[in-house]
């Protein structure tokens, strides 16, 4: 299968040639609009999707006291539904200390290692992405604002770079795909325009919840090219730029995707 997906993405691209131009603004879409009306429906129904059981896991971690500190999220943000309420939209956001943006699993880890005095969790790990889908779900419905902050501005050109850099023994870029393409058909999967609303999100692929970063890193094995660590600056920064050009489209988290 993984052949007969290589095979295609060369065919698709030869068809219809590689030059990578940006969607213009009007025509930018969720990938939510792609999918079939019974994985939407699932998403938009808590009791049938999937993702609220790990959002639930969250909501038990977020009152859990934790580390050396014995403090509990809920200790210094109170009340999740009125203290992260959009928070999650600006997401990744720029974090003076460190003088470079941040993701929300590693502002999570921040405040576990700076407040809570305890061990970040792994990325991946069904603690960290509970927490994060729990974060994630009090913005949905709410517009992404992340770029705003003039500080991000050249992170946010680096990520861009990325994602127009051809990489990899198959030489693309992720603008072959999501820019030029979208709205074809790869292996019978629709190509959306790769804006992350929903994320961390619950792919019915993976049978599981799964980050933004997961989603990056199949991306670039796919085109067989070297993939970076979790947590890499180079895949904040590509996720800081993907989700500045999703500015204005409602947060979907944990969404469903095929």
């Amino acid at each position: 299968m993984r052949a007969l997906g290589t095979i295609a993405i060369v065919a698709l691209l030869t068809a219809t040639g590689v030059a990578a131009a940006e969607i213009p603004e009007a025509q930018r879409r969720s990938g939510s609009t792609f999918m079939a009306p019974d994985t939407m429906a699932m998403q938009n129904d808590d009791t049938a999707n999937p993702g609220m059981l790990w959002a639930l896991d969250g909501e038990a971690l977020w009152k859990k006291k934790a580390g050396s500190a014995d403090k509990a999220c809920a200790d210094c943000h109170g009340d999740i539904r009125t203290s992260m309420k959009r928070v999650a939209a600006r997401y990744p956001a720029f974090d003076k200390a460190l003088g470079r943006p941040v993701d929300r699993e590693q502002r999570i880890n921040l405040c576990r290692a700076n407040q809570q005095r305890a061990t970040p969790l792994a990325y991946e790990g069904r603690d960290l992405l509970a927490l994060t889908a729990f974060v994630a779900q009090q913005s949905r419905g709410t517009p992404i604002t992340t770029g705003g902050d003039p500080q991000l501005e050249p992170f946010i050109a680096k990520g861009r770079g990325l994602y127009m850099q051809r990489q990899g023994q198959l030489n693309l870029a992720c603008a072959n795909c999501h820019d030029d393409n979208w709205d074809k058909r790869l292996a019978g999967s629709a190509i959306t325009q790769g804006h992350p609303t929903g994320y961390p999100l619950y792919r019915l692929e993976w049978q599981s919840l799964g980050s933004l970063q997961r989603r990056l890193r199949s991306c670039i094995t796919g085109i067989r090219a070297q993939t970076y660590d979790f947590g890499a600056p180079e895949l904040v920064e590509l996720e800081l730029y993907l989700m500045s050009r999703a500015r204005g489209m409602p947060m979907e988290s944990p969404a469903v995707r095929p």
